[in-house]
Protein backbone atom coordinates (compact mmCIF):
# COMPACT_ATOMS: atom_id res chain seq x y z
CA UNK A 1 0.00 0.00 0.00
CA UNK A 2 1.46 3.44 -1.10
CA UNK A 3 2.33 6.06 1.32
CA UNK A 4 -0.81 8.60 1.20
CA UNK A 5 0.33 12.64 0.43
CA UNK A 6 -0.43 13.54 3.86
CA UNK A 7 1.94 10.96 4.95
CA UNK A 8 4.56 11.78 2.35
CA UNK A 9 4.48 15.59 3.62
CA UNK A 10 4.37 14.39 7.28
CA UNK A 11 7.87 12.75 6.90
CA UNK A 12 9.12 15.55 5.37
CA UNK A 13 8.38 17.87 8.02
CA UNK A 14 9.81 15.47 10.03
CA UNK A 15 13.13 15.04 8.34
CA UNK A 16 12.67 18.68 7.59
CA UNK A 17 12.08 19.84 11.38
CA UNK A 18 15.13 17.55 12.75
CA UNK A 19 17.81 19.01 10.49
CA UNK A 20 16.93 22.56 10.90
CA UNK A 21 16.70 21.37 14.73
CA UNK A 22 20.72 20.09 14.37
CA UNK A 23 21.51 23.32 12.50
CA UNK A 24 20.32 25.66 15.24
CA UNK A 25 22.41 23.56 17.99
CA UNK A 26 25.18 22.68 15.95
CA UNK A 27 28.32 24.10 17.44
CA UNK A 28 31.56 23.25 15.06
CA UNK A 29 34.37 22.11 16.80
CA UNK A 30 37.14 24.64 16.76
CA UNK A 31 40.40 22.99 15.93
CA UNK A 32 43.10 24.76 13.94
CA UNK A 33 44.03 22.58 11.13
CA UNK A 34 45.61 25.03 8.44
CA UNK A 35 46.37 22.70 6.35
CA UNK A 36 43.33 21.21 5.57
CA UNK A 37 41.50 24.42 5.59
CA UNK A 38 43.73 25.39 2.79
CA UNK A 39 43.75 22.53 0.88
CA UNK A 40 39.61 21.91 1.32
CA UNK A 41 38.77 24.93 2.25
CA UNK A 42 36.81 26.07 5.57
CA UNK A 43 33.34 25.44 4.25
CA UNK A 44 34.07 21.60 3.37
CA UNK A 45 35.64 20.74 6.71
CA UNK A 46 32.97 22.24 8.41
CA UNK A 47 30.19 20.15 6.46
CA UNK A 48 32.36 17.33 6.96
CA UNK A 49 32.03 17.82 10.80
CA UNK A 50 28.33 18.27 10.78
CA UNK A 51 28.20 14.98 9.08
CA UNK A 52 30.38 13.50 11.55
CA UNK A 53 28.00 14.73 14.40
CA UNK A 54 24.93 14.06 12.55
CA UNK A 55 25.62 10.30 12.20
CA UNK A 56 26.61 9.73 15.70
CA UNK A 57 22.85 11.03 16.10
CA UNK A 58 20.85 9.87 12.84
CA UNK A 59 19.17 7.10 14.81
CA UNK A 60 17.51 9.02 17.40
CA UNK A 61 16.84 12.43 15.98
CA UNK A 62 15.84 11.36 12.44
CA UNK A 63 15.53 7.44 12.20
CA UNK A 64 13.64 7.14 14.85
CA UNK A 65 10.52 9.93 14.63
CA UNK A 66 10.45 8.91 11.04
CA UNK A 67 9.40 5.18 11.75
CA UNK A 68 7.19 6.37 14.34
CA UNK A 69 5.42 8.98 11.75
CA UNK A 70 5.15 6.04 9.12
CA UNK A 71 4.07 3.43 11.47
CA UNK A 72 0.98 5.38 13.09
CA UNK A 73 -1.64 5.03 10.22
CA UNK A 74 -1.19 0.76 10.44
CA UNK A 75 -0.44 0.44 13.85
CA UNK A 76 -2.92 0.83 17.32
CA UNK A 77 0.11 2.02 19.54
CA UNK A 78 3.18 3.58 18.40
CA UNK A 79 5.82 4.78 20.90
CA UNK A 80 9.64 6.00 20.37
CA UNK A 81 11.67 5.84 23.88
CA UNK A 82 9.33 3.30 25.26
CA UNK A 83 9.95 2.73 28.60
CA UNK A 84 9.48 -1.44 28.86
CA UNK A 85 9.38 -1.68 32.58
CA UNK A 86 12.28 -2.62 35.27
CA UNK A 87 10.49 -6.01 36.81
CA UNK A 88 11.43 -9.75 35.67
CA UNK A 89 11.17 -13.02 37.65
CA UNK A 90 14.72 -14.23 38.84
CA UNK A 91 14.20 -17.66 37.25
CA UNK A 92 13.22 -15.57 34.02
CA UNK A 93 16.16 -13.71 34.43
CA UNK A 94 18.40 -16.56 35.07
CA UNK A 95 17.26 -18.44 31.90
CA UNK A 96 17.99 -15.18 30.05
CA UNK A 97 21.23 -16.45 30.83
CA UNK A 98 21.55 -19.82 30.43
CA UNK A 99 20.26 -18.92 26.69
CA UNK A 100 23.28 -16.47 26.44
CA UNK A 101 25.78 -19.52 27.97
CA UNK A 102 24.71 -21.90 25.37
CA UNK A 103 24.85 -19.93 22.53
CA UNK A 104 28.50 -19.03 23.08
CA UNK A 105 29.02 -22.97 23.07
CA UNK A 106 26.28 -23.49 20.18
CA UNK A 107 25.60 -21.09 18.43
CA UNK A 108 22.01 -21.87 16.53
CA UNK A 109 19.88 -19.59 18.29
CA UNK A 110 15.96 -20.26 17.96
CA UNK A 111 13.87 -17.45 19.16
CA UNK A 112 10.79 -19.33 19.52
CA UNK A 113 12.27 -21.68 21.88
CA UNK A 114 13.97 -19.22 23.86
CA UNK A 115 10.44 -17.12 24.45
CA UNK A 116 8.79 -20.57 24.97
CA UNK A 117 11.32 -20.84 27.76
CA UNK A 118 11.08 -17.83 29.28
CA UNK A 119 7.53 -17.81 29.48
CA UNK A 120 8.20 -21.51 31.01
CA UNK A 121 10.50 -19.71 33.63
CA UNK A 122 8.01 -17.03 35.06
CA UNK A 123 8.58 -17.59 38.75
CA UNK A 124 11.06 -16.55 41.82
CA UNK A 125 11.20 -13.39 43.36
CA UNK A 126 10.86 -10.20 41.75
CA UNK A 127 13.77 -8.79 40.60
CA UNK A 128 14.58 -5.58 40.24
CA UNK A 129 16.67 -3.91 36.53
CA UNK A 130 17.66 -0.67 35.33
CA UNK A 131 14.47 1.10 33.77
CA UNK A 132 14.58 -0.74 30.25
CA UNK A 133 14.11 1.62 27.05
CA UNK A 134 13.17 0.58 23.66
CA UNK A 135 13.86 2.71 20.63
CA UNK A 136 10.65 2.11 18.51
CA UNK A 137 6.98 0.43 20.02
CA UNK A 138 4.05 -0.43 17.93
CA UNK A 139 1.51 -2.83 19.13
CA UNK A 140 -1.06 -4.22 16.25
CA UNK A 141 -4.54 -3.72 16.35
CA UNK A 142 -4.82 -7.36 17.77
CA UNK A 143 -2.37 -6.88 20.27
CA UNK A 144 0.99 -8.19 19.51
CA UNK A 145 3.62 -5.69 20.52
CA UNK A 146 7.12 -5.28 18.67
CA UNK A 147 9.74 -3.85 20.17
CA UNK A 148 12.60 -2.53 17.89
CA UNK A 149 16.24 -1.44 18.83
CA UNK A 150 17.81 0.42 15.99
CA UNK A 151 21.50 -0.25 15.12
CA UNK A 152 24.25 1.24 13.03
CA UNK A 153 24.61 0.20 9.74
CA UNK A 154 27.65 -2.09 10.90
CA UNK A 155 26.76 -3.10 14.41
CA UNK A 156 30.16 -3.66 16.57
CA UNK A 157 30.63 -7.60 16.55
CA UNK A 158 31.76 -7.71 19.61
CA UNK A 159 28.32 -6.23 21.00
CA UNK A 160 26.41 -8.92 19.84
CA UNK A 161 26.32 -11.16 23.05
CA UNK A 162 24.64 -7.85 24.54
CA UNK A 163 22.25 -6.82 22.06
CA UNK A 164 20.97 -11.00 22.47
CA UNK A 165 20.86 -10.26 25.96
CA UNK A 166 19.05 -7.11 25.81
CA UNK A 167 16.42 -8.63 23.49
CA UNK A 168 15.73 -11.71 25.75
CA UNK A 169 15.46 -8.95 28.72
CA UNK A 170 12.88 -7.24 27.54
CA UNK A 171 10.69 -10.43 26.24
CA UNK A 172 11.49 -11.27 30.01
CA UNK A 173 10.39 -7.90 31.55
CA UNK A 174 7.10 -8.04 29.51
CA UNK A 175 6.30 -11.67 30.02
CA UNK A 176 6.53 -10.72 33.58
CA UNK A 177 4.30 -7.94 33.84
CA UNK A 178 1.70 -10.05 31.22
CA UNK A 179 2.55 -13.47 30.81
CA UNK A 180 0.01 -13.94 27.38
CA UNK A 181 1.86 -10.75 26.14
CA UNK A 182 2.51 -11.37 21.95
CA UNK A 183 5.87 -9.96 22.12
CA UNK A 184 8.92 -9.61 18.98
CA UNK A 185 12.02 -7.84 20.54
CA UNK A 186 14.16 -7.30 17.25
CA UNK A 187 17.24 -5.64 15.86
CA UNK A 188 16.57 -3.12 13.44
CA UNK A 189 19.50 -1.75 10.72
CA UNK A 190 18.02 1.50 8.84
CA UNK A 191 20.00 0.37 5.26
CA UNK A 192 21.89 -1.94 4.08
CA UNK A 193 25.56 -0.31 3.56
CA UNK A 194 26.17 -3.28 1.59
CA UNK A 195 24.04 -2.76 -1.34
CA UNK A 196 23.46 -3.80 -4.31
CA UNK A 197 25.01 -6.87 -2.66
CA UNK A 198 23.07 -8.72 0.10
CA UNK A 199 23.51 -8.00 4.01
CA UNK A 200 26.30 -9.28 5.18
CA UNK A 201 24.08 -11.16 7.92
CA UNK A 202 27.20 -13.68 8.92
CA UNK A 203 28.55 -11.06 11.47
CA UNK A 204 25.08 -11.32 12.96
CA UNK A 205 24.73 -15.11 12.72
CA UNK A 206 25.51 -17.20 16.00
CA UNK A 207 23.69 -14.77 18.32
CA UNK A 208 20.54 -13.79 16.83
CA UNK A 209 17.63 -15.55 15.13
CA UNK A 210 18.21 -13.86 11.93
CA UNK A 211 13.95 -14.52 10.90
CA UNK A 212 12.75 -13.31 14.44
CA UNK A 213 15.04 -11.07 15.58
CA UNK A 214 16.84 -9.13 12.62
CA UNK A 215 14.62 -6.52 10.00
CA UNK A 216 17.17 -4.28 7.78
CA UNK A 217 16.71 -1.98 4.86
CA UNK A 218 13.29 -2.88 2.89
CA UNK A 219 12.28 -5.51 5.66
CA UNK A 220 11.83 -2.87 8.57
CA UNK A 221 10.38 0.22 6.69
CA UNK A 222 7.78 -2.02 4.79
CA UNK A 223 6.54 -3.34 7.94
CA UNK A 224 6.24 -0.02 9.32
CA UNK A 225 4.78 1.18 6.48
CA UNK A 226 3.50 -1.06 3.98
CA UNK A 227 4.49 -2.64 0.98
CA UNK A 228 6.99 -0.49 -1.32
CA UNK A 229 7.02 2.01 2.15
CA UNK A 230 10.99 1.82 1.94
CA UNK A 231 11.46 3.23 -1.49
CA UNK A 232 9.13 5.85 -1.22
CA UNK A 233 11.09 7.11 2.06
CA UNK A 234 13.88 7.35 -0.18
CA UNK A 235 12.43 9.67 -2.04
CA UNK A 236 10.94 11.45 0.94
CA UNK A 237 14.13 12.23 1.96
CA UNK A 238 15.47 13.24 -1.29
CA UNK A 239 12.45 15.86 -1.73
CA UNK A 240 13.99 17.04 1.97
CA UNK A 241 17.33 17.24 0.50
CA UNK A 242 16.28 19.60 -2.21
CA UNK A 243 13.97 21.75 -0.12
CA UNK A 244 16.88 22.12 2.43
CA UNK A 245 19.64 22.32 -0.03
CA UNK A 246 19.64 26.78 -0.30
CA UNK A 247 19.22 26.84 3.78
CA UNK A 248 22.45 23.87 3.83
CA UNK A 249 24.47 25.97 1.09
CA UNK A 250 23.80 29.37 2.76
CA UNK A 251 24.77 27.63 6.45
CA UNK A 252 27.88 26.57 5.03
CA UNK A 253 29.21 29.28 3.03
CA UNK A 254 29.51 31.46 6.15
CA UNK A 255 32.99 29.17 7.27
CA UNK A 256 34.26 30.52 3.79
Amino acid sequence: MPLTNTQKSQIQQVITTCLRNKFQNYKPENNYMPFHFRLLGKDRLALYSFMQSLLTTFGTSIFEPVAAALSKTRFARVETQFVVGNSIFSNCQQSVQTIINDLTINAKPNKIEELELLKQSLSGDINKLKPAKVDLFVETQSGEQYFFDLKTAKPNKGDFQKYKQTLLEWAGIAYTADKNAKVHTLIAIPYNPYEPQPYQFWTLAGMLDLQEELMVAEKFWDFLGGEGAYNELLDCFEQAGVELRPEIDKYFAKFN
